[in-house]
């Protein structure tokens, strides 16, 4: 077993996660400088983490323990047999660091990983994760991985690097199951994996290879006849039916008959109490005779196959209707997702049941009650769905369950565990996104509530893309223009180009002119404005003056009168264009936009004029004044709403500048401040690419010396160069 650690050390640690310095935590803890460092240092060594920000992030994550692996799936069967194949599963993890556990669907892959993976917690003490990839499609295996860790996307920053750094250095285990329909993509993700974290292993289910460098497969075969697959049958049986009797001989005929498959025995023996073994032996006869002309290519799934169909048929017509349509969810679903498809409520909650009973459907236990269908069930599910001619139908039912409840998260954000209910319906929202074949209303409201949550979620480049789908497929302009607008301001987080956010304005400004919105196009016109001169050295080409001079022009003459909002933001681009330099806007105008944004009480508002009157005070020397303006943004943060993309450039700007600028002004308390509150922020996360990300390190280990001279040497920097430098893209120390 890992080390546990004690209960002290849990208080270092999580005061570790609130970034505090060793001086810090000891006069937090009443213990010595010396006490701390010790425990430190025992902390690490039982992670297996290199440095104390490792321990930091670990802190933060929630996970206390060495060697827990987050996601193992819970079992209420008891496990039978494997001591063999789970020594050498433990044993190739020892030697090799991607190991591929390989077999046919139903064989026992996943529960065998997964006992494994709780077997070697020692070996493992910076812990890992389970990842079922069985409801994740092309281009999410990355977004499964980070969601299992509980890793949130920063701004700017790539998803496999946020999860590499979860990862970090110490030994930890990645267990990636299902990877065959994704194969490609979970090879080059694990790939990758290795490459940046020495530690980690990787184990793998899949039914084929991944044929990444250095991989060590394991075939896993059915379950050996004459011992564990009769166990595993009896032990099936005695569950559904406490008082089942069968002859020894009888049980090992029908396991032969079964080829051993695990999840075919299980299935045959949840049958086992209503038929008996000779009804089973019957039942099974003639289903394996039928399929006896087609085994195709393996003869074990020969087997799987004729007990799922034998276990179909001897369903009730109401309960094959239901297992049919269940076939529609990748993964899993609460009741009212059930019934979305099903029909009656009442009706449905009573044949899941019946379903449960019969092994054809798991109930996934937890604060929510949910169930799934087995990848290899939900496969057979799928074709007598289709088979059935219900294909077009359920799905259509599958599309409208999956927007109605994406709009309801949407009305549960903030609330205690919207991101478990989130995480755990995410898979269909996106699948049925995806399959939907054509657009409309209701194709739309799923692609705009899925763009919210998932920005919410911090999945920031997804919620970009859906956000360009939902404005894509937008029933009429002006729903596409609010698309754009909230699109632009995860741009300004999700991607590496402000080119992108000045583009979709422009774009939400034209939707809004088609709408027939002349004051939504005139805010998107100054907003477009602004963002060319506020951040030009974030744009890939530079915009003309004479262009931008001319989209202000456009939305002055085209204002309507006596709205502060639409003066507001017309004198914030007006500050900024009028500036001598770019990225430099002019004193006087931008006092007047602070004077203009105040009238609207809008706080995002408010500190864009701020943020105008602070750069021009920085441009001026006047590096007090701009480190005072820049400390009421940051007292105006709580204000905004962290799920809504509207705010974000202003979260994200506001702490990108407040530490550099207190640092300038010789504010080290403030410094200090600025610094751990935008560690802190998740919008931003440790990896934002701002200055603030160069010095905030400085200064929560006490370095202000270093600080300082950093803050000098950029200084100097701007004065030799005769223009202002980027304030967030500075060179590192």
């Amino acid at each position: 077993m890992a080390e546990r650690i004690s209960e002290r050390e849990g208080e270092v640690l999580a005061a570790l996660g609130a970034r505090l310095s060793n001086a810090q935590i000891a006069h937090r803890l009443h213990i010595s400088v010396r006490t701390v460092e010790s425990h430190v240092s025992s902390l690490l060594r039982k992670y297996g983490m290199a440095d104390r920000w490792a321990l930091a992030e670990l802190a933060r994550s929630g996970e206390r323990e060495p060697g827990r692996v987050v996601g193992l799936p819970a079992s209420s069967t008891t496990f039978v047999g494997r001591d063999a194949e789970r020594a050498a599963v433990l044993a190739a993890l020892e030697e090799a660091r991607l190991v591929t556990l390989l077999g046919p669907g139903g064989v026992g892959k996943t529960r065998l990983a997964a006992v494994a993976a709780g077997n070697a917690a020692a070996m493992f003490p910076s812990g890992g994760g389970f990842v079922d990839l069985v409801p994740v499609r092309d281009g999410f295996v990355a977004r499964a991985v980070a969601t299992a860790l509980g890793v949130t996307e920063g701004s700017h920053q790539p998803l496999d690097e946020a999860v590499a750094a979860r990862l970090g250095t110490g030994r930890s285990l990645l267990v990636l199951d299902n990877c065959e329909h994704v194969i490609d993509e979970a090879a080059a993700f694990a790939e990758q994996i290795l490459a940046a974290c020495p530690g980690t292993r990787v184990l793998v289910t899949s039914r084929e290879r991944l044929g990444v460098p250095g991989e060590r497969s394991l075939p896993i075969a059915p379950l050996p006849l004459g011992s564990d697959a009769e166990r595993l049958f009896h032990d099936r049986a005695l569950a559904g039916d406490p008082q089942f009797v069968a002859e020894p001989a009888v049980i090992a005929d029908l396991c032969a008959r079964l080829d051993g498959m695990p999840l075919a025995i299980e299935l045959a023996a949840a049958r086992g109490a209503s038929l008996g073994t000779t009804g089973l032996l019957a039942a099974l006869d003639d289903a394996l005779r039928l399929l006896s002309g087609g085994r195709g290519g393996d003869e074990r799934h020969r087997s799987l196959r004729a007990v799922l169909s034998w276990s179909y048929d001897l369903l009730g017509e109401e309960e094959q209707a239901l297992f049919r349509r269940l076939g529609v969810f990748v993964g899993a679903f609460d009741l009212d997702a059930a019934a979305a498809v099903g029909g009656d409520r009442a009706g449905v909650a009573d044949l899941l049941g019946r379903l449960v009973d019969k092994s054809l459907v798991a109930h996934v236990r937890g604060r929510v009650s949910r169930w799934r269908l087995l990848e290899t069930v939900r496969a057979f599910a799928l074709a007598q769905m289709s088979a059935a001619g219900e294909e077009d139908k359920t799905r259509a039912h599958h599309l409208r369950w999956a927007a109605d409840a994406a709009s309801t998260a949407e009305g549960r954000l903030g609330r205690p565990a919207w991101r478990e209910d989130f995480d755990a319906m995410a898979a269909d929202l996106r699948a049925a996104l995806a399959a939907s074949g054509s657009p409309g209303e209701v194709t739309h409201r799923l692609a705009s509530a899925l763009a919210h949550l998932t920005f919410a979620r911090r999945h920031l480049l997804e919620s970009f893309s859906h956000h360009r789908t939902a404005a894509a497929i937008a029933p009429n302009a002006a729903s596409a223009a609010r698309d754009l607008r909230a699109g632009a301001g995860c741009a300004h987080v999700s991607t590496t180009s402000n080119q992108h956010v000045y583009e979709l304005l422009l774009e939400a400004a034209e939707q809004a002119r088609r709408a027939g919105d002349n004051r939504g196009r005139v805010i998107d016109l100054a907003r477009a404005v602004e963002t060319a001169c506020r951040y030009p050295e974030a744009f890939e080409t530079g915009v003309p003056h004479e262009r931008l001079r001319g989209l202000l022009d456009d939305a002055v003459a085209a204002a309507p009168g006596d709205d502060p909002e639409v003066a507001a933001c017309i004198a914030v681009a007006r500050a900024w264009l009028a500036g001598p330099d770019k990225g430099a806007p002019d004193g006087e105008l931008a006092s007047a936009a602070v004077t203009a944004t105040r009238a609207t009480a809008d706080p995002v508002l408010i500190s864009s004029g701020l943020c105008a009157a602070a750069t021009a005070a920085l441009h001026a020397g006047r590096l007090r004044e701009a480190n005072r303006i820049t400390r009421e943004r940051l007292r105006m943060l709580p204000s905004m709403d962290r799920d809504d993309p509207y705010c974000a450039p202003e979260i994200c700007n506001t702490y990108g500048r407040a530490c550099i600028y207190a640092i300038m002004a010789g504010d080290l308390p403030g410094a200090m401040a600025a610094a751990r509150a935008g560690i802190e922020d998740d919008l931003l996360s440790d990896t934002h690419i701002t200055a603030s990300r160069l010095v905030q390190p400085l200064v929560l280990t006490g370095r202000f010396r270093d600080a300082i001279g950093y803050a000098e040497r950029m200084w100097d920097q701007w004065e030799r160069a005769g223009r202002p430098a980027p304030l967030w893209m500075l060179p590192a120390v």
